[in-house]
């Protein structure tokens, strides 16, 4: 087949590469250049130009040719625009969500169009077709799988997708970079938010919304704390940053309209769990579950699974009951379900549907 390969410069998307080359197919690689030069000119040189000389050296080894694409526009309406309204409403956005729907296989797939017959990733998943249907599994590496990060895919998205790699886990992967002698085959996996990289998140809020004073209160007593630039730089259940005597202090409420962050040192209000929340703007790749049908749910990526219940209120939302408890859910963060081995989809935590 004809297959575009989304290489990022990382050992995961190069080794997708190999193993697709290796099968015979006609591959061409994209990078898509993603950075915003002009919101990050502060930092001085591009600090994703390393990526792309890995993945040109990557192509080059191989003799498979590289097109840059460039997608700033598209990123910055579809991906960026969302991060920074999110984190101004007081939420917790996810935009590797969106990365993934919109630009990886939404905005590249539009550029390239019917070109090529499949779009291949580095991505820790498998897109399985089951009579006729495409699935999308978990892989067999619970710590790297990442179907939680392509949950917003649509069938029709994931029936033009593959996952090279995603029946290996990562030890595995990391041994056939060896065989392949790729030229990044020890460079480290790369850690943050999509369109950061290695931009701190603080720079990027503090670029974009600035610093606007306010009040840290003990939620207990009313009593004023200290100062912080700005409730949009705490999250609930966090502790560090405060610099606050007399903890540990943790953040669990932020008044978003008169920008003060509540905190308080009762194990008791700190250990408060949530049990159910609200789900809305889902995304089901083939069905919404049944009635009764015992699913598990991801609120976060990672190893960490919840027993639970869905009570549909309309096809896109429902109320989401699961055993034990989790006190870091925030609203803006997605939960994604799982029946068994496969992912059905997911949704955002708090937020009534707008589709």
């Amino acid at each position: 087949m004809k297959i575009a390969v989304l290489l990022s410069g990382g050992v995961d998307s190069s080794v997708a590469l190999r193993l697709l080359q290796e099968q015979g197919h006609d591959i061409t690689a994209f990078y898509l250049k993603i950075w915003l030069q002009d919101e990050f000119s502060f930092l001085g040189d591009c600090p994703w130009e390393e990526d792309l000389e890995f993945a040109r050296a990557v192509c080059s080894q191989a003799n498979v040719p590289l097109e840059v694409l460039p997608l700033q526009d598209e990123y910055w309406s579809k991906v960026v625009s969302y991060t920074i309204r999110e984190i101004k409403a007081g939420r917790t956005p996810n935009p590797d969500m969106f990365c993934n729907s919109l630009i990886k296989f939404g905005a590249f797939v539009d550029k390239v169009d019917s070109s090529y017959e499949k779009i291949a990733s580095g991505h820790y998943a498998v897109s399985e077709i089951i009579n006729g249907d495409v699935f999308l599994k978990r892989s067999p590496d619970p710590v790297k799988d990442q179907t939680y990060f392509l949950a917003y895919l649509t069938k029709e998205q994931l029936a033009r997708t593959c996952f090279p790699i995603g029946i290996y886990n990562k030890p595995e992967v990391r041994q056939l970079a060896e065989e392949f002698n790729l030229p990044n085959m020890s460079r480290k996996d790369s850690q943050g938010i999509c369109f950061l990289g290695k931009i701190s998140f603080r720079n990027f809020i503090k670029y974009h919304l600035g610093e606007v004073k306010g009040d840290i209160v003990d939620i207990h007593n009313n009593k004023k704390m200290g100062e912080h630039a700005g409730y949009y730089y705490y999250t609930i259940g966090q502790r560090q940053g405060l610099g606050l005597s007399g903890g540990p202090w943790y953040v669990v409420r932020k008044d978003v309209v008169n920008n003060i962050i509540y905190i308080s040192n009762s194990t008791e209000m700190i250990d408060q769990t949530i049990s159910e929340f609200f789900v809305g703007n889902i995304n089901w790749i083939n069905r919404q579950p049944e009635p009764g049908e015992p699913l598990t749910v991801k609120i976060r990526h990672g190893v960490g699974f919840f027993n639970c219940s869905f009570e549909a209120a309309g096809y896109n939302s429902g109320l989401v009951r699961f055993a034990g408890s989790d006190k870091g859910i925030a609203e803006g963060q997605f939960a994604v379900f799982y029946a068994g081995e496969y992912c059905l989809g997911g949704g955002i935590i708090g937020q009534q549907d707008t589709f």
